[in-house]
């Protein structure tokens, strides 16, 4: 009698011959783990809090903060000077803060992010990254509001806005968590100026210029890692 062959595993429902259906984030590639070297000591921007920082400290050795005429002496944001050929102003007031609350609370978010955008493109790149979005800030905010204005915080949105563009940019060399964070600082964006402008003497624009600013800047810039 003949003997009944052994039927095709594929046909007997096992589901350990089943084929298993494999995605990208599954795969062994080079992919890149975006935090990996990232310095809690961050040249660049060490420095500029460290500016800050002094530039504080003078402004309250000098009475910068006891008047609204005080502060824009000392250098803040304000449309009739520029006007008047004190284009300098543009630069000045991001160094310029009006509280002991508002500088820490700028320190904190330029160390996070200087960190992570430092690490993105490197000492000399941040740093412009940093300039351009400070400029872009103040000059949408002279543009809408008369001021005064001061703060680092159109800057520090801008580094907020260049990381966002750099992970979403270089998605394909980073891990999906990696990736992840872009969606998380935007969200954090999108919060902040929500509640800007909910909240008087908030310079949103300022904010919206420096993201704007950071964000179409680094798409000229390039990754300090090896993109694959």
């Amino acid at each position: 009698m003949a003997k009944k062959s052994n039927p095709d595993p594929r046909k007997r429902g096992n589901p350990e011959e089943e084929p298993l259906l494999i995605n990208e984030t599954m795969l062994a590639d080079n992919r890149l783990d975006f935090e990996r070297g990232m310095s809690y000591f961050p040249p660049l921007t060490l420095m500029l809090i460290t500016a800050n920082i002094i530039v504080f400290l003078w402004q309250m050795a000098t009475g910068a903060l006891e008047s609204k005429a005080a502060i824009i002496d000392a250098g803040a944001l304000e449309r009739t000077r520029i006007l008047q050929g004190e284009v300098w102003r543009l630069v000045s007031p991001i160094f310029l803060h009006g509280s002991v609350d508002h500088l820490l609370g700028n320190c904190m978010a330029l160390y996070v992010l200087g960190m992570a955008c430092e690490h993105a493109l490197g000492f000399k790149k941040a740093g412009i990254i940093y300039l351009i979005s400070g400029l872009c800030g103040s000059l949408l905010s002279v543009l809408i509001s008369p001021g005064p204005s001061v703060g680092a915080s159109g800057a520090i949105f801008g580094l907020m806005g260049s990381i966002v563009v750099f992970l979403f940019r270089y998605q394909k060399t980073f891990f999906v968590r990696d990736r992840r964070i872009g969606l998380v600082i935007a969200a954090w964006g999108l919060y902040t100026l929500a509640l800007g402008f909910l909240t008087p003497f908030v310079d949103n624009f300022a904010h919206i210029g420096g993201a704007i600013g950071g964000s179409i800047a680094t798409l000229f810039q390039k990754s300090r890692f090896t993109v694959r």
